[in-house]
């Protein structure tokens, strides 16, 4: 029916680029323009010998590609992936931001959708790709594996369908990550097991290369080589661990064009913020002539919690091609950006502002204006006793753990939409997840004197097509900090958010009805609140958590059962045959 692209760990990243840019370029000739292809890829899990920070370690990879191969797609293709699993851990992918419309089975996340891949075993992921188009991207959704294995999805506009911004000269993925050099599996072991935070990484990478600031890095530093007077399109995508990034390019100006894979009203800006789980295309406009120079782009974390966090720096450099060989000779100055403060929390509110969606006849905003259920979750941390034959760091043998409304989610022994399809929920799950926090309190000042957490595997069940309005609200306990909360399942719309307490009686009057940004993942303020506004329109179970692994290792982290509708198209698939068993 359709072509097929393979990645192959023989292709160059220069390979690959041009076969993106081919595809948006020229359109498959022998299709006709409804065809729907469906492209078939091979991921084999595996572990590489890879050398960083002057150590060789053993990493999870995926084809032996650190970051993994790229996936490329059209908006209505369907995508084929067969998962290999060679390694000693159990593993499921997750292709972030991807809507599974009644294809939940293919979701990922370990325990929710379904059990993981054992080693030995495989699992085809089927699923297509319906009214989406941009950058999203893939990682392992079980314990902290996603620390290595994780790589981008591009999907490309139909054929014959333009971008609503100019025509890139050249499309170039940008994924940033976090290196440890121990083993990030027994970090966090140890972690749960002491019940203190885990050592922070060692480096902040740039497509998987820390840059020259780090030991034994100059010759692993990401060099992106342009020509004078053309435009770059820029997929960033922060696959860091447990750190929001600040990301800018010494003397050159970005516009925004696109989050989380939905285009936006274009805005320039010199320093891009971007919270692990998010994607932001951006389109870079070379100098009209080669510079005499060299850029340096940067990368480091924006700071807002308690907790010990890498406070390194991770660099690439933006070279321009020049046709003189005295000058291609010739040590260039290297220019630096400035970025941020670590803590610069009204930039962050000042960035996120900026972002609106185009709200036009081609890309509507389809905002739910009447909601049928209201929710407020408060998000944060809390404390939880350990038991007798375990040592834990804090006060009274107590560990921190993370929770929404109060509520730290236990990770069940069988997959939650296995239970829910099967009608089989008792003993695995239950249906009680509180609306509102258990009792009031000035969630962002003194924090109440009691910060025990209660746990279960809790969820909210919503009636197919429910309007649903969610206020997510930090709290100061243990210390006020930004989560980025990322929805499976769905895109969200951004109506409102702000600092301090949510105000329910003012702050719905000043929400944006019209053109709110609409996204798969994000930041609650440190501090503060923001408003969701989403259609249940997806039957199935679907995933809510903090995008940083720490917090979701601690509990922070809910799902959403959402009921079949009466019409056909309104259901659940059945699962396949070859769906993983616990």
């Amino acid at each position: 029916m359709g072509s097929s692209l393979l990645p192959s760990p023989a292709f160059s990243m220069a390979i690959l680029f041009a076969v993106c840019a081919f595809l948006c370029v020229f359109p498959e000739p022998a299709l006709a323009k409804h065809a729907r292809v469906t492209r078939h890829y091979k991921f084999n899990i595996k572990s590489q010998n890879v050398k960083r920070l002057c150590q060789t370690k053993s990493i999870v990879t995926v084809n032996g590609q650190f970051p993994g191969p790229r996936i490329i797609a059209r908006e209505g293709d369907r995508l084929v992936i067969k998962v290999v699993n060679h390694v000693q851990h159990n593993l499921t992918l997750h292709w972030h931001g991807i809507r599974q419309l009644r294809s939940g089975w293919a979701d990922g996340p370990a325990y929710i959708t379904q059990c993981p891949i054992q080693t030995g075993q495989s699992y085809v992921y089927n699923f297509t790709v319906t009214g989406q188009r941009g950058t999203l991207w893939w990682h392992a959704h079980i314990s902290w594996l996603r620390a290595t294995v994780y790589g981008p999805i591009v999907i490309l506009p139909k054929r014959h369908v333009p971008y609503p911004f100019p025509q890139p000269f050249q499309e170039v993925p940008i994924i940033f990550g976090e290196w440890w050099k121990a083993d990030t599996e027994a970090v966090i072991s140890q972690a749960l097991q002491t019940g203190s935070g885990p050592n922070v990484s060692d480096a902040y990478t740039i497509n998987g290369l820390p840059g020259p600031l780090y030991n034994c890095s100059a010759k692993d530093t990401y060099k992106l080589k342009v020509k004078p007077g053309r435009t770059y399109l820029l997929r960033l995508i922060n696959a860091a661990l447990d750190n929001e990034l600040f990301f800018s390019i010494a003397n050159h100006t970005l516009t925004v064009v696109e989050t989380d894979a939905v285009y936006i009203k274009p805005f320039k800006t010199q320093t891009v913020l971007i919270t692990p789980g998010q994607t932001t295309n951006v389109l870079l406009r070379t100098k009209s002539k080669s510079p005499k120079a060299t850029f340096v782009m940067a990368a480091r974390a924006y700071v807002t919690g308690p907790a010990a966090f890498d406070n390194s720096t991770t660099t690439g450099r933006l070279e321009y091609e020049t046709s003189s060989v005295k000058a291609n000779k010739k040590k260039l100055p290297l220019l630096k950006p400035v970025l941020p403060k670590l803590n610069d929390t009204l930039f962050s509110m000042n960035y996120n502002k900026k972002i609106r969606s185009l709200a036009n006849a081609k890309f509507p905003a389809n905002v739910p204006k009447a909601v049928n259920k209201n929710f407020f979750f408060t998000v944060g941390l809390g404390v939880s006793t350990c038991s007798k034959n375990q040592t834990c760091q804090g006060p009274n043998n107590t560990r921190v753990v993370a929770a929404i409304n109060n509520v730290t989610f236990v990770q069940p022994n069988t997959a939650l939409l296995q239970a829910h399809f099967f009608n089989q929920s008792k003993g695995v799950y239950t249906t009680d997840f509180p609306a509102n926090p258990p009792f009031k309190f000035n969630y962002t000042g003194t924090p109440p004197s009691n910060i025990a957490v209660s746990s279960g595997t809790k969820v909210v069940v919503l009636p197919f097509n429910t309007s649903v309005e969610l206020v997510l609200q930090d709290t100061s306990i243990i210390g006020a900090e930004s989560h980025p909360l990322h929805l499976h399942g769905f895109n969200f719309f951004v109506v409102g958010f702000g600092s301090g307490n949510f105000d329910p009686k003012n702050d719905p009057k000043k929400y944006n009805l019209v053109d709110p940004a609409e996204r798969n993942t994000v930041g609650v303020p440190s501090g503060g609140w923001v408003a969701i506004r989403f259609l249940a329109d997806n039957p199935g179970v679907w995933f809510m958590h903090c995008h940083l692994e720490v917090h979701t290792s601690w509990g922070l982290k809910m799902a959403w059962v959402v009921l079949d509708g009466k019409r056909r198209n309104q259901k659940l698939l059945p699962p396949p045959s070859d769906l993983p068993k616990c």
